[in-house]
Parts: C-alpha cells; sequence; structure tokens
C-alpha cells in the first residue's frame, strides 16, 4: 500500500494579468495593491468554506469541499476586485484571471499536487484579464446552480495530459471580442469584464433575481399576515413573531449573497438581533436576551481572532 494520500476537491488558481508590466512602472505601488487584492481574495474564498493553500509572486492556489461555493468564490472575487480597478487609472489595473478544476490530488501536509492542479493552473492561463474559466467537471456541476452564463471555449491542451481538457468561460460582465491567448487555436471569444462595468458596492447592493423574488415572497406573505391579524383583532397582535421570523430569512437571504462582510459573522450577528426582537416582542421586564448575545458575541470574537 502507498502512503501518499490523495483526495477529490476544487482547484482554485488565480495570477494577475501582466504583473511584470505593472511592477517595471510602479514597484511599490503594485505590491500595496497586490496586498489589498490577496487580502480580499482570502476573505472570500473563507467565506466560501474555502483554504488558500499557497502564494507565490503574484499567484494564488486554493481548495474548496464545494465546487458551487468555488465558482462563487471567484464571481464574487472579480466582483469585488472590480471596485477596486474602477478607482485606479487604465494601465494600473490589476487584473487576476482565475481558473477553476474539479480534480483528484495528491496531498502532502498543506499542500496539493498532480494533474488536478496542472489542469486548474493551465485554465487561469487561458482565461480573460477579469475573467474566469472553469472545466468540464466543474462545469457539469455548476451549470444549474450559480446565477452566471457560461461560453463554451473547447478542449484546452494540458501538459501530461492525453485529451484536451473541455473549457468554459464564465460570463460575468459585459463582452468584447478579444484575440485568444497564446497558445489556444479558434475564434476570438468575447471577455468578461467585471472591472469595467461593475463597482464592488453596486454588486453588493444589487440583490440576484432570485434573491429579489425571494425578498417579495416573504413581503407579501408578512402583509398577508399582518391583515389576517388585523381583520381578526381579538386585541393581539400575533403576527409579531411570524413577521418577525420572516424578517430573519430575508437578512439571512441577503447575507448569502453579500460580499461586504463576513458571512459566518454576519449571520451570527443577525440572529443576536433576532433574539433581542424576541426579548422586545416578550418584554416582561427582563433582559434575557443579553445571555445568548454574549454567548454569539464570544463565538463571533472567536472566529474573528482565527480568520488567517
Amino acid at each position: 500500500m502507498s502512503d501518499t494520500r490523495r483526495k477529490l476537491t476544487t482547484i482554485f488558481c488565480a495570477d494577475v494579468q501582466d504583473y511584470t508590466r505593472l511592477m517595471g512602472a510602479d514597484e511599490e505601488g503594485t505590491l500595496a495593491a497586490l496586498k489589498r487584492c490577496r487580502e480580499a481574495m482570502g476573505r472570500l474564498i473563507e467565506s466560501h468554506g474555502g483554504r488558500v493553500i499557497n502564494t507565490w509572486g503574484d499567484g494564488l492556489i486554493a481548495d474548496f469541499p464545494s465546487v458551487v461555493e468555488a465558482v462563487r468564490a471567484a464571481v464574487d472575487t472579480q466582483n469585488e476586485l472590480a471596485g477596486f480597478n474602477a478607482r485606479r487609472p487604465a494601465d494600473g489595473r490589476m487584473l487576476f484571471r482565475i481558473g477553476i478544476n474539479l480534480g483528484d490530488v495528491i496531498v502532502e501536509g498543506d499542500d496539493i499536487y498532480g494533474d488536478g492542479v496542472n489542469i486548474a493552473a493551465r485554465l487561469q492561463a487561458s482565461a480573460a484579464a477579469g475573467g474566469i474559466v472553469i472545466s468540464s467537471t466543474v462545469y457539469d456541476q455548476v451549470r444549474n446552480k450559480v446565477a452566471v452564463g457560461f461560453e463554451f471555449l473547447g478542449p484546452l491542451t494540458v501538459k501530461n495530459v492525453d485529451e484536451g481538457v473541455p473549457s468554459y468561460a464564465v460570463k460575468i460582465g459585459d463582452a468584447r471580442d478579444e484575440t485568444p491567448p497564446a497558445g489556444r487555436s479558434g475564434p476570438t471569444r468575447p471577455q468578461p469584464q467585471p472591472a469595467a462595468v461593475m463597482p464592488a458596492d453596486m454588486a453588493e447592493a444589487r440583490p440576484a433575481p432570485g434573491g429579489r423574488r425571494l425578498y417579495g415572497v416573504l413581503g407579501v406573505v408578512a402583509a398577508v399576515l399582518i391583515g389576517i391579524n388585523l381583520l381578526s383583532w381579538q386585541g393581539v397582535f400575533w403576527a409579531r413573531f411570524p413577521v418577525l421570523a420572516l424578517g430573519v430569512i430575508a437578512a439571512l437571504a441577503w447575507n448569502r449573497d453579500q460580499i461586504r462582510f463576513h458571512r459566518k459573522i454576519t449571520s451570527l450577528a443577525i440572529l443576536a438581533l433576532g433574539l433581542v426582537g424576541i426579548n422586545l416582542l416578550t418584554w416582561t421586564g427582563q433582559f434575557w436576551a443579553v445571555w445568548p448575545i454574549l454567548a454569539i458575541t464570544a463565538v463571533m470574537g472567536l472566529r474573528w481572532s482565527m480568520r488567517r
């Protein structure tokens, strides 16, 4: 039996387009921008359940137990970095390329190796600046689960892999025609351009279509409950409790799509506010919610201190 340990995981690779040119123009400014972008990327990777494995130069590699969360982390990353780049001159933008692959890898300590990693790196190299390219193994898992478009790019040649790897571009913004990167044959393809069209605060404030539908449904249900309560009034406003529950559900749904704050910590804060609401709606002269809130605050503090 071999001592080599293997696992199936989702590999996330990223690097900066034209990093050498940026360093040549402004070393200190480029390093500061790279640090800012990596901090944002690391936070988003962690919030989606991923783990940063290694960084080198302008590159980063992470892995995720969930394929869907890996793609969501990539989309959130490009949208957040879009806001950062929108405030920079056109020739000083730090545009990341991201490649994602689902594959079997060799695990040694905290590092991973193998064809699964090589394919993710090759996908990343073939991505447009500010764009994301995924393998067909990833596409099969996320095509009906992530609210983005996909464009088939054809098979991608990877060293030491006999057959071409079918790949897809994730469409997360406006597109323009671009000449394919060196090493890829085929027709021109559109390039995702989140950095030029969607600042991070706009991306965060704009709920997805599914989120808007959910908020609408919850609002209608709350209005109906209040209406029933008023039309059958017997001196008790019982609708306050289900309306509070609906409010907590809406807040948790918003938290799932927002990218500004750490999602797990924000979820705990929402639950704490829900407890305060229950305490106030059932007020008997005692603020009993202080104890569970204290426990939640301790958990939030521990999570914050353990963040990388």
